[in-house]
């Protein structure tokens, strides 16, 4: 069984809230679940990338920590 790895993808919204979405990855599959509210969505390919779309979509979080 391939060892599972989380990383996480972390924005905020104009009034300063920090959104959460979590990425696990367990051989080639990931699985993307959102702190906030709940979402979650198994995806195959940029995980990073569908995981900021949702915090931008459903949470209008933008502010990049690393930016």
């Amino acid at each position: 069984m391939p060892s599972m790895t989380t990383s996480k993808v972390r924005r905020w919204d104009q009034h300063g809230r920090e959104h959460i979405v979590h990425v696990q990855k367990s051989g080639v599959r990931r699985q993307l679940s959102c702190d906030t509210c709940g979402w979650s969505e198994r995806v195959q390919f940029l995980p990073w990338l569908k995981a900021g779309e949702h915090l931008a979509d459903a949470h209008q979080a933008t502010v990049d920590p690393a930016s």
